[in-house]
């Protein structure tokens, strides 16, 4: 035989001159959660995972940068009393994301913060807009997100993070935050996010579901690819500086369809549901869950993700810290 690839992949010190996809915890977002109260929550759905308290989630920005995991995503939990219709506790300017924001910029400078815009942790009805006459209004909801994307800037977020799925709101929020003198504050748009079965875990920890109906009308259907054309072409005419694909590993064709079309920088969501499933599974004895978190994160950027937001962030980042010693 003339022709043997086994020859290309005969050392580690071989296969590591030709590897064509790397994996750092510089690719790495860590989200967290964070609530009101003192003690932590454990997320039972999440394994390794709870609700937070500010001076916890401060500890653990803490411990990321020291693995070299310099970005974060926030998610605040509050308490049914402060929500209502139009979620409005997300506009405080004291409110507990902010006091987070400020609590870790303060401790840990560097961490890049990516910061959600939705109203769901802060709806009555668990959706991402007003509900109006059981509809979720869109033209309603845009104002309420700029006004929520200009009150993270204050608090010191790098990237106001849009997961709504409203039409209209990345250029509402940029013109928002040009206004209010944050032209330097990024957009990180949830541009193609479908309503997928994946996300259970996550409104377990932010008890965000629905009171009724879904979030079709809004999030995309998983057995669409070309419509995500649309909505990255209008997320970059508006102003975006990312674009988010949620969830991750299923959705590893449009991740690269996503990359091919467009010039701005990918991030992909590996999501509540994959890696609870990771753990549920490796918890039977089932899978190798450090192998196949590594696998996981690694096809991601593979598929064409600059950055990945996981919850095996620091796990990864140990993972790979292990493997350069």
């Amino acid at each position: 035989m003339l022709e043997r690839p086994r020859r290309n992949r005969r050392t580690a010190s071989i296969r590591a001159f030709i590897c064509e996809t790397h994996l750092g915890p510089e690719h790495l977002v860590l989200p967290a959660f964070v609530h009101e109260k003192q003690e932590s929550h454990a997320i039972e759905s999440m394994p390794g995972h709870s609700r937070l308290s500010v001076e916890a989630i401060v500890e653990l920005a803490v411990q990321s940068a020291a693995l070299g995991v310099m970005g974060m995503a926030l998610f605040p939990a509050i308490s049914d009393g402060k929500k209502n219709s139009h979620g409005t506790e997300g506009e405080n300017p004291q409110g507990l994301l902010q006091e987070t924001i400020r609590a870790i910029k303060k401790k840990v400078p560097s961490m890049v913060l990516f910061t959600d815009v939705a109203l769901d942790p802060y709806s009555s009805d668990g959706h991402d807009g007003v509900v109006i006459d059981g509809e979720i209004d869109n033209d309603e909801t845009v104002p309420i997100l700029a006004r929520m994307a200009v009150a993270q800037a204050q608090a010191g977020s790098d990237y106001v993070s849009p997961s709504d799925m409203m039409d209209g709101r990345i250029l509402a929020i940029r013109e928002a935050l040009d206004t209010a003198g944050f032209p330097q504050v990024g957009i990180l748009s949830y541009s193609v996010k479908y309503a997928s079965a994946f996300y259970g875990p996550f409104r377990d920890a932010l008890d965000s579901a629905p009171k009724s109906g879904d979030k079709k009308t809004y999030q995309m259907d998983p057995g669409n690819i070309r419509e995500a054309l649309r909505e990255i072409g209008l997320d970059e005419s508006e102003g975006a500086d990312f674009l988010m694909v949620k969830p991750g590993l299923p959705y590893g064709d449009v991740i690269h369809f996503v990359k091919e079309n467009s010039s701005l920088p990918v991030a992909a969501y590996h999501v509540s549901g994959e890696y609870a499933m990771l753990k549920a599974a490796a918890e039977k004895g089932w899978i190798d869950y450090d192998s196949c978190l590594l696998e996981s994160l690694t096809c991601l950027r593979r598929a064409g993700a600059d950055i990945i937001f996981t919850y095996g962030a620091l796990e990864a980042a140990r993972l790979l810290r292990a493997q350069a010693s």
